[in-house]
């Protein structure tokens, strides 16, 4: 198995990446264009792997993706290159245009012509993973899940631009043949998640003291999936998973936003007293435009498919992933000092 990861020093990218070469021994070339949320230490632990390697390269850049395809002669693409923070597409669309669907696009075209040269058992085996969002979906109401035959309704820049990248790997598979298989998840958290999310976020501004801002009232509900379960997921999809077929991946642990943050200030009201009580420092803020209520996926089909179950419970792995914050201030200080210390994004300037 010798796989293109994109995106593979992102937050699920090298949580993907470090299972794939140290649990499933897969040949790895990680390619990623290290934006800011790109970070070669997520990778720390695989730096000499023998069989992992990195290139600093933009999905964009034609000539180099296609140079990659003829290097390495991947059996798989797995694609998690993407701008994805909903607040920062709501006033900078233009990247999340240019990577999550020019970039797909590129992308796709340099696998195409990559799998159309290929012959027999290669030709036949190789396999496209694109890796999406259930923010493609739209809002839920109170009841019922998002499964992989719900209509695309989505609100953000982000999720719009995810849905359009969603539409043309389909779209390949079903003009061209090319064997893409795609994914949609719901929301990820555990470590090196970069801190401009809710809960490292959360996290990092309860250290430090900082309020803790709660979009309105925090009743918005997520599906929260620990990273690494979601890594294995995906490693079985490209696998396994059936050409042209979508595969929704969900950790079954709905809760509202204000429960997570509560939740957060609790485990570090245990391991971290000096600073408890920690909700004193919740902040509730204005709603951000188009915010979605509730996302909530049924992963019935993967479940059913492979037998794959998150083994983390949202109780166990958000105390996980506290406590890794808290003892791996390495990784993420630099983060906050230099590059993004926690202030709102997504603000929507007043015009008259």
């Amino acid at each position: 198995m010798r796989v293109i990861v994109t995106g593979g020093a992102g937050f699920i990218g090298s949580a993907l990446v470090r299972h794939l070469v140290s649990e499933v021994g897969a040949e790895v070339l990680t390619v990623d264009k290290l934006t800011y949320a790109g970070n070669l230490a997520s990778l720390k632990s695989i730096a000499n792997a023998p069989n992992h390697r990195f290139e600093k390269l933009d999905i964009c850049d034609a000539a180099g993706i296609g140079s990659a395809f003829e290097t390495f002669r991947p059996t798989h693409v797995m694609h998690l290159a993407a701008e994805s923070h909903v607040d920062r597409s709501i006033t900078g669309s233009k990247a999340f245009i240019e990577t999550n669907v020019i970039g797909t696009f590129t992308l796709l075209e340099a696998a195409r012509r990559y799998w159309g040269a290929l012959d027999g058992e290669a030709k036949r085996d190789f396999r496209f993973l694109h890796v999406s969002t259930d923010e493609v979906y739209g809002s839920l109401g109170p009841e019922g899940l998002f499964t992989e035959e719900t209509p695309y309704d989505p609100s953000s820049p982000y999720s719009s631009s995810k849905a359009a990248s969603d539409h043309l790997a389909i779209a390949w598979q079903r003009t061209y043949g090319l064997p893409v298989v795609v994914s949609n998840c719901s929301n990820n958290y555990g470590p090196y998640h970069f801190p401009e999310k809710l809960i490292p976020l959360t996290i990092l501004n309860a250290l430090d003291g900082k309020k803790l801002p709660v979009y309105g009232n925090g009743a918005n509900v997520r599906d929260w999936l620990y990273v690494e379960d979601h890594a294995r997921a995906l490693a079985l999809i490209a696998t396994r998973g059936e050409v042209g077929h979508k595969y929704n991946v969900g950790g079954r642990n709905e809760r509202s936003n204000i429960d997570v943050v509560r939740r957060i200030c609790a485990i570090l009201d245990e391991v971290r007293p000096a600073g408890a009580p920690h909700d004193r420092l919740i902040s509730f803020v204005t709603d951000r435009p188009g915010h979605d209520h509730r996302y909530a996926i049924d992963a019935s089909k993967l479940e059913t498919a492979f037998g794959w179950k998150a083994q983390e419970s949202f109780d166990t792995g958000i105390e996980k992933t506290v406590r890794w914050y808290v003892d791996n201030a390495w990784w993420w200080r630099p983060l906050r000092e230099g590059v993004y210390a926690g202030d709102r994004l997504g603000v929507i300037e007043k015009t008259t």
